[in-house]
């Protein structure tokens, strides 16, 4: 696991890129559903065995990783014939925000950095996710790679992305709590880069990071945390 301080100069700072999940929401509902909402009823649709199509899903999703698809609810829907936004409508009462994260976008407001989202989620799921979070009032900005037809692991989302809210590089700061979409924002320049300690808040992170993590969001401001 990274135990690298971070150390923001907030000076040099003007844009805040920011991921949703996992970064500013809880990855819970996430995990939940994909692994344990969502076999349960394809099982009871199809009268399938649970471990069968428990392993089934989890083969499908990890053959798409990293790719566009793995975040189109559209896709899915087709994939499993059923309708993946309907699905999580039902349990999303596990939608929230991480710890702190309110009091983090109003601070960044209060210091007129810009906030914006950028995500791999598509459109329906962002709508699901604000109608059962506070988020949306506080961002400047949203972004889907949907928007871009190209996911945040790829080079091409950065420059489109560049092109549509021309931001420098070297005054951005990017949180998300995926490695390879970090590795992606290093290699076009991203000068200021964290990820995420626990994005699932109630499980510790199985697999490090070589970016300093954030543990405790309003720390960001004080200098004094260590990833």
């Amino acid at each position: 696991m990274s135990n690298l301080p971070i150390q923001l100069d907030w000076d040099s700072i003007d844009t805040v890129l920011l991921d949703m999940d996992g970064t500013l929401l809880d990855l819970h509902f996430d995990f939940y559903f994909w692994t344990q909402h969502l076999p349960q009823k394809y099982s009871q649709i199809h009268n399938a065995d649970i471990n069968e199509v428990t392993d089934n899903i989890a083969h499908r999703l990890a053959e798409k990783q990293g790719q566009l698809e793995w975040y189109c609810t559209d896709y899915w829907s087709q994939q499993f014939k059923l309708n993946i936004i309907a699905a999580q409508t039902e349990v999303q009462h596990l939608i929230r925000e991480r710890a702190q994260v309110i009091e983090f976008l109003n601070k960044l407001g209060m210091m007129q950095k810009k906030r914006i989202l950028i995500t791999n989620s598509d459109r329906p799921s962002i709508k699901l996710k604000f109608a059962n979070c506070a988020l949306d009032q506080l961002l400047d900005q949203v972004i889907s790679s949907h928007d871009y037809q190209v996911a945040k692991e790829q080079q091409q989302f950065w420059h489109q992305l560049q092109t549509h809210i021309d931001f420098d590089p070297k005054t951005a700061l990017f949180i998300d709590d995926s490695e390879a979409v970090l590795d992606s924002a290093q290699q076009f320049g991203i000068k200021q880069l964290l990820s995420i300690k626990q994005p699932i808040s109630s499980q510790l992170r199985e697999v490090g990071s070589k970016y300093p993590m954030v543990e405790n969001f309003l720390a960001l401001f004080t200098g004094k945390t260590h990833g």
